[in-house]
């Protein structure tokens, strides 16, 4: 730093700064918050300046967010936005299996299903996630370092940018277990990837590969993560070539078919998983967003949030009662299905139900249970 801008600095600057934060630091289970040095375009450390990584610590649950995890997130982006030597903010999470695959299954399986009181309180936690997102003053890069399902899917695209490792999975659970993607994805979904595309994902809950989400505009950027003898291959179980399907549509990022994806599990059973090439494009775009006017930064952002403000605010508290009262009968019936049933069978009888409601079968524990997957017994 030249001397005459130090002088400046030195003579202008308050001897006591104000303190903005709403709450001081504490430590939060499973929850990581680390400042990290910034750094120029070319890889120099810049002296009194970071990036905010907030990392979802979790990964024997693949990072799902328990009531806990996301008072401490709010609190996270709150402290992140109003720091004034932090240029950005990295909201990712541990491990290289995901970055966050929702609210955490057993908390809500155990504690809220069945409780629509509790559950309309934990979710105005959840609203206040994203809002404190959306709000952060500062530019959120959602580093996507493995699946990013259901909750995980709406508290990464409320971030400004999103770059994946190319092994990652993107997408929805709704529907298939018991609730709604009203807490965020129907708001971004359709102003980021149309309404066909928006519909598609929210209803029928498949998931799609990096490299598809990237092509229909979901992700800033994608990088490979699978190394094998030393180099790096693209997701070898999804096509990643821009050809035409048979129907003349570009097919990046469909899954591959019978010996193509035998061989591409093969490939991807050899190969190690390395998230350098990740962290350098993460370290790339930070970079950039250092070199601008923090608050024409600042302002920016603001703007080009409005949409999805608008539409976010415009449903959360909405969203956020039906979710609740939810809890008494499909959400209820969901989620002690995942977290109950035996591992090969995490989802419930659809036509069961649809069946026994067509015959005006009333909710009722009885048929809650009926419905729960169970593992066979033998005798």
């Amino acid at each position: 730093m030249p001397d005459s801008l130090t002088s400046v600095i030195d003579r202008t600057h308050p001897a006591v700064l104000k303190d903005h934060t709403l709450a001081p630091d504490r430590d939060v289970p499973d929850l990581r918050v680390e400042k990290r040095p910034a750094k120029r375009p070319d890889g120099r450390v810049v002296e009194g300046l970071f990036n905010t990584w907030i990392i979802l610590d979790n990964p024997t649950q693949l990072n799902s967010y328990t009531t806990e995890m996301v008072k401490g997130v709010i609190l996270a982006f709150r402290a992140a936005s109003v720091a004034r030597d932090v240029v950005a903010v990295v909201f990712t999470g541990s491990g290289d299996r995901a970055f966050c695959t929702g609210g955490n299954t057993a908390e809500y399986a155990e504690y809220y299903a069945g409780n629509p009181q509790e559950y309309r309180q934990y979710m105005r936690l959840f609203n206040d996630m994203v809002s404190a997102i959306l709000g952060c003053d500062k530019p959120v890069i959602c580093r996507v370092n493995g699946m990013r399902i259901g909750g995980g899917q709406e508290i990464g695209m409320a971030c400004d940018f999103s770059i994946a490792q190319d092994l990652a999975r993107l997408g929805q659970a709704g529907p298939k277990h018991g609730s709604a993607a009203i807490g965020g994805s129907t708001d971004f979904l359709p102003l980021m990837i149309g309404m066909e595309r928006a519909l598609e994902s929210g209803t029928l809950c498949e998931h799609w590969s990096a490299h598809k989400a990237y092509r229909l505009g979901m992700l800033h950027d994608i990088v490979p993560a699978l190394k094998v003898d030393g180099t790096f291959v693209a997701n070898p179980l999804v096509v990643t070539d821009r050809v035409l399907d048979e129907y003349g549509r570009f097919a990046l990022g469909e899954p591959k078919a019978g010996e193509a994806l035998a061989e591409g599990k093969r490939l991807l059973a050899r190969g190690t998983v390395d998230l350098s090439l990740l962290d350098e494009k993460i370290d790339a775009l930070c970079g950039k967003l250092l070199l601008t006017f923090p608050e024409c930064l600042t302002k920016s952002l603001e703007e080009l949030r409005k949409p999805k403000l608008e539409a976010w605010n415009r449903n959360k508290e909405d969203s956020r009662a039906w979710l609740a009262l939810n809890m008494m009968a499909e959400a209820r019936t969901g989620f002690r299905a995942f977290n109950e049933g035996p591992r090969e069978q995490r989802e419930i009888d659809f036509v069961a139900l649809r069946q026994a409601l067509a015959r005006g079968t009333p909710w009722s524990d009885d048929l809650v249970e009926s419905l729960i997957p169970r593992a066979e017994t033998t005798t």
